[in-house]
């Protein structure tokens, strides 16, 4: 089980960058698993300034943007995950290669590499899995370590991304609801049937899972959590997505997505 203590930290997450609209051409937009699409999109990135940021994208007959976290990204393009759930998503499905896409990009406050850590552990549920990806890569690439990711789904079917995290020297261990592939159950069952230690934490997935991941873990290890609320503008003008936390009132958009472990109220 994850008991190994934390030493304490350090800063705040990383600052906001200044959000950039543009308009970007998509380069790919391919199903990659059930219900699951990776759509790569061409522009301008420079907006963009940690992993766990994300975009807000314009549809046509759409009032409101929808906001997609950012999987990965280099000079020229971003990559983007998304899970087929509504008619937002859907209509984002059936969008072909050349098409063009009204984005606002350098949304929200990345995941910040200022802790100190050794063990690091990442836990993605379903398509919170898609912030990890950068995450993991600016680990092994900026502080030369390589996490344990573990990754939830409810069945084999639902799973992405498994070689992408290998090829980066990930260990990584899986849960599926169903038992098609990896532990049984949730992710806390296979972080405790493979007794992973760790003396940090990034997770993003549904709430009811990072509710049961903090439960899981010795309040000792710190970590950041990547949480989700239904957003207006997505650059905190609306308040629409504000949330109670131990800091006062917040904004998911602006003041987060991203939080310390301390911060949150369960």
């Amino acid at each position: 089980m994850c008991l190994r203590k934390s030493p304490l930290v350090f800063q705040r997450l990383m600052p906001m960058s200044s959000m950039r609209q543009g308009i970007y051409s998509i380069l790919k937009n391919d199903c990659i698993a059930k219900g699951i699409y990776k759509m790569v999109l061409e522009g301008d990135t420079s907006a963009i300034t940690a992993s766990g940021q994300f975009v807000n994208i314009k549809l046509d007959g759409r009032y409101l943007r929808r906001p997609i976290s950012i999987n990965d990204w280099d000079e020229t393009t971003i990559t983007l995950l998304y899970k087929v759930v509504g008619g937002g998503t859907e209509q984002m499905s059936k969008m072909l290669i050349g098409d063009k896409l009204d984005i606002l990009v350098g949304l929200g406050n990345g995941f910040s590499l200022d802790a100190m850590m050794q063990n690091p552990l990442l836990v993605g549920g379903g398509i919170g899995l898609a912030p990890l990806f950068a995450l993991c890569k600016l680990i092994v690439v900026k502080r030369k370590i390589q996490p344990v990711v573990v990754i939830g789904a409810a069945t084999k079917q639902e799973l992405f991304c498994v070689d992408e995290f290998k090829n980066l020297g990930a260990k990584v261990v899986i849960s599926t609801d169903d038992g098609s592939e990896g532990t049984r159950g949730f992710v806390t069952d296979a972080i405790k049937s493979s007794e992973i230690s760790c003396d940090y934490f990034y997770t993003c997935g549904p709430m009811p899972m990072m509710r049961a991941l903090n439960t899981c873990l010795d309040a000792s290890i710190n970590g950041q959590f990547s949480l989700e609320e239904r957003m207006g503008c997505g650059f905190g003008a609306c308040v629409g997505c504000s949330i109670e936390t131990r800091k006062g009132v917040q904004r998911v958009c602006k003041d987060g997505p991203i939080f310390m472990r301390e911060e949150v109220i369960w």
